[in-house]
């Protein structure tokens, strides 16, 4: 949708020659800037946060974590930790897997609906985009993981009152998670653009 978007206010026959490019610019910073990171922290949120703060209530009220420290083993060890692992693996990943899916459909609305030269689309991206705002987007996407995770583990373990607990527990996982990246979110953009300031190449 942002890249459909992005490709609508950049049609040719309402923009000038030398802004026939910015197409590219607009659609490929804001998913490599915003909507890559934003979108990775939704579907943690919604599917790993849930998923983890479910399983670890789950065994929290069948007494399998007390049963585990009974028998001397750590649960932060053999639960918590795998989960963190897996989390802040597969966050950049699928960060990365959204920029390049965004900015391929980007391209071909852009080339195949709105008519821009291929040329001109990648010259413009390659203008205003730079390795420092894919840094930038695995480095907020890793943050988002490690804000997710760590909800979803708390809330977890600190499950109390049955089934229904766990579903209070996956459902404060979902909502704190997103709220909380939302907001980790406006920070890490101000800083970055107090301290890095964007360049055209």
């Amino acid at each position: 949708m942002a890249s459909f978007q992005a490709a609508r206010q950049g049609k040719p026959d309402q923009m000038s020659p030398t802004r026939a490019p910015a197409p590219g610019a607009a659609g490929g910073l804001g998913i490599i800037q915003q909507g890559a990171p934003i979108v990775t922290a939704l579907l943690l949120g919604g599917a790993a946060g849930s998923a983890i703060a479910s399983d670890l209530g789950a065994r929290t009220i069948r007494e399998e974590i007390a049963a585990m420290e009974t028998l001397g083993l750590n649960p932060t060890r053999r639960v918590v930790a795998p989960r963190f692992v897996s989390v802040l693996i597969t966050a950049p990943m699928l960060c990365m897997l959204i920029v390049f899916t965004g900015l391929l459909a980007g391209y071909a609305i852009s080339v195949d609906v709105q008519g821009i030269t291929p040329g001109s689309y990648v010259a413009s991206f390659a203008s205003f985009a730079s390795v420092t705002d894919i840094v930038v987007a695995l480095c907020k996407s890793l943050v988002f993981g490690l804000v997710v995770v760590t909800i979803a583990c708390h809330r977890g373990l600190s499950t109390k009152g049955g089934p229904k607990g766990v579903a209070t527990s996956v459902n404060a996982t979902v909502v704190l998670g997103v709220v909380a990246c939302f907001v980790i979110n406006v920070f890490i953009t101000q800083l970055t653009t107090m301290f890095v300031p964007q360049t055209i190449g």
